[in-house]
C-alpha cells in the first residue's frame, strides 16, 4: 500500500505522485526558504485547527451524540472517541512518513491536510443521536479516525520539512514555527469558539452552532491547495529504494527511536493536560463558567505561541538537550503543585497565571519538538522516524490523557493524574540526561 487513490499528492497507481514537480535542490535563497516555511506552516495550522476544534467544542456537542446522563459521563464518551483519533496516529505516522521519505515531504503534507478537511466536513454534517441513534457516535468515531490518521502523518512531514528548509544556524527559529502554527491552530479554534459565544446563545450553540467550526475547517483545508506552489521540496524524493522510508532501515536506529518516544510521551501528556484538557479542568474541577474558561485559555494560549520562536532561537545557542532537560525537570517538579493550584484558584486571573507557568515550562520542549527529532535520523528515514515515534507515544500518553484524567476524577482520585504526569516526565528527564546533543551529533548538516 503506497497511497490513497484519488488524493492530492498521493499516487493513484502506486508508482508516481499525481502532483509531481521537480525537486528544488538546496541551497535555496533566504526569501524562497521563508516563503516555503510560511506555506508549510499554514498547512500545519489548518491541520491542527481542525484537530483541536473537536476538543474545544466537546462541551457543547457531547449531549448530541450520546444518551442523556451526567456531564462527566458524556465527556468521558467524547474523550474516548478523541483518544481513538490518537490510537490510529501511529498508522498515519507510518503511512505518511514512508510516503514523505519516498516521494517528498511536500506531497505528504498536502495529502494529510486534505484528509483532515474531509474528516472535519463529516463531523460538521453528522446527524445526532436523537436522529439516527447509535450510528451517530459510530460515524463520529469514523471522522475522528480519519483526522487521527491525517495528524499522525502531518507531524513527521512538517517537522522534517521545516527542519530541512531552515537556514543552518537558525534551525531552532525556523523549526519553532511548527509549534507556532500548532498552537496557532489551537488559538484559532478558541477564537472561533469565543466568536460563537459572543454571537449566539449557549442553547443555539448546543443545538447547531457547534457545527460551524468543523465546516470552516473543511473550507480552510480546501483553500490550502492554493498555497502548494510556494512549497519547495527539500530533498530529492527517494522513490521505491529498498531503504527509503522502510521499517527495516528505521530499526537500525533503536536509540533514536527510544529518545523520540520517551520525550514525545512526556511532551504529549503535558501538552494535552495543560491545553485541550485544561478548558474542561477549569470548568469541571476549578468551577469556572465555560465562557471564563475559554477566555482564560485564549489569553494563555496566545502567550504560549509567542514563546516558541524565542525559545527555539535560544536552542540554537544553548542546544536542544538543554531545552529538553529544563522541560522534563521542570514538569517533574511542578506538575503536581500547578494542577493542585489551578483546581483551588480563587479567580480567573490566578488560574490563568498558573496555566501559563505550566506552558512556559512546556515551551522548552515544544519549541524544539520536531527539530531535535529530525536531527536524530538520516534523510532517507527522517519523516518516518519522526512521525512514527512521535505518533506511538502521543497515542499512548497524549490521546489517553484527557480520558484518564476524567476517569480518575469520576473515581474520586483526581490528584493521582497529576502524579502520573510527573512520573512520565521524570522518566523522560533521565532519557534527556543520557542523550547526546543532537545539534552537534545529529544528521542535519
Amino acid at each position: 500500500m503506497t497511497g490513497i487513490p484519488g488524493m492530492i499528492g498521493v499516487p493513484a497507481d502506486g508508482d508516481a505522485p499525481l502532483d509531481t514537480r521537480p525537486a528544488h535542490p538546496l541551497p535555496l535563497g533566504r526569501k524562497t526558504r521563508a516563503r516555503a516555511a510560511v506555506a508549510g506552516s499554514v498547512g500545519n495550522l489548518i491541520e491542527w485547527y481542525d484537530f483541536y476544534a473537536y476538543a474545544y467544542t466537546a462541551l457543547y456537542f457531547a449531549s448530541a451524540f450520546f444518551p442523556a446522563g451526567d456531564r462527566t459521563a458524556q465527556l468521558i464518551n467524547v474523550a474516548a472517541i478523541y483518544a481513538a483519533g490518537f490510537l490510529i496516529r501511529p498508522l498515519g505516522g507510518w503511512f505518511f512518513g514512508r510516503y514523505a521519505d519516498r516521494h517528498g515531504r511536500r506531497a505528504a503534507m498536502i495529502a494529510s491536510v486534505v484528509l483532515m478537511g474531509a474528516g472535519s466536513l463529516l463531523v460538521g454534517i453528522l446527524p445526532t443521536y436523537a436522529t439516527i441513534g447509535a450510528a451517530a457516535p459510530a460515524l463520529l468515531l469514523v471522522a475522528r479516525l480519519m483526522q487521527g490518521f491525517s495528524t499522525g502523518g502531518q507531524y513527521g512531514a512538517a517537522a522534517t520539512y521545516l527542519s530541512e528548509i531552515a537556514e543552518p544556524g537558525k534551525r531552532g527559529f525556523y523549526a519553532s514555527f511548527q509549534f507556532v502554527t500548532l498552537i496557532g491552530g489551537q488559538l484559532f479554534a478558541l477564537l472561533v469558539i469565543f466568536g460563537l459565544q459572543a454571537a449566539m446563545s449557549e442553547e443555539a450553540i448546543r443545538e447547531w452552532g457547534w457545527r460551524l467550526p468543523f465546516l470552516l475547517g473543511a473550507v480552510l483545508a480546501g483553500g490550502f491547495l492554493l498555497l502548494r506552489n510556494l512549497m519547495h521540496e527539500t530533498a530529492e524524493p527517494a522513490g521505491k529504494g529498498e531503504d527509503a522510508g522502510s521499517l527495516k532501515a528505521l530499526f537500525k536506529h533503536p536509540r533514536a527511536m527510544l529518545v523520540v518516544m520517551a520525550l514525545s510521551a512526556a511532551g504529549a501528556v503535558s501538552l494535552y493536560t495543560f491545553t485541550t484538557y485544561m478548558q474542561k479542568y477549569l470548568v469541571n474541577t476549578a468551577g469556572m463558567s465555560v465562557t471564563d474558561a475559554s477566555r482564560t485559555m485564549l489569553v494563555v494560549t496566545f502567550l504560549f505561541l509567542l514563546l516558541q520562536p524565542i525559545l527555539g532561537t535560544l536552542s540554537d545557542r544553548i542546544g536542544r538537550r538543554t531545552n529538553l532537560l529544563i522541560f522534563t525537570g521542570g514538569m517533574t517538579l511542578f506538575a503536581v503543585p500547578l494542577l493542585g493550584g489551578i483546581a483551588n484558584a480563587q479567580s480567573m486571573w490566578s488560574a490563568g497565571l498558573l496555566v501559563f507557568a505550566a506552558l512556559v515550562i512546556m515551551s522548552f520542549y515544544t519549541s524544539v519538538s520536531g527539530l531535535f527529532k529530525a536531527e536524530l535520523f538520516p534523510a532517507s528515514i527522517r519523516a518516518l522516524g519522526v512521525g512514527l515515534g512521535h505518533a506511538i507515544a502521543s497515542a499512548i500518553f497524549g490521546g489517553t490523557a484527557e480520558w484518564a484524567a476524567l476517569l480518575l476524577k469520576q473515581q474520586g482520585y483526581e490528584q493521582a493524574f497529576a502524579w502520573y504526569v510527573s512520573a512520565i516526565c521524570a522518566v523522560a528527564f533521565i532519557v534527556a540526561l543520557r542523550m547526546r546533543e543532537p545539534r552537534a551529533h545529529g544528521h542535519l548538516a
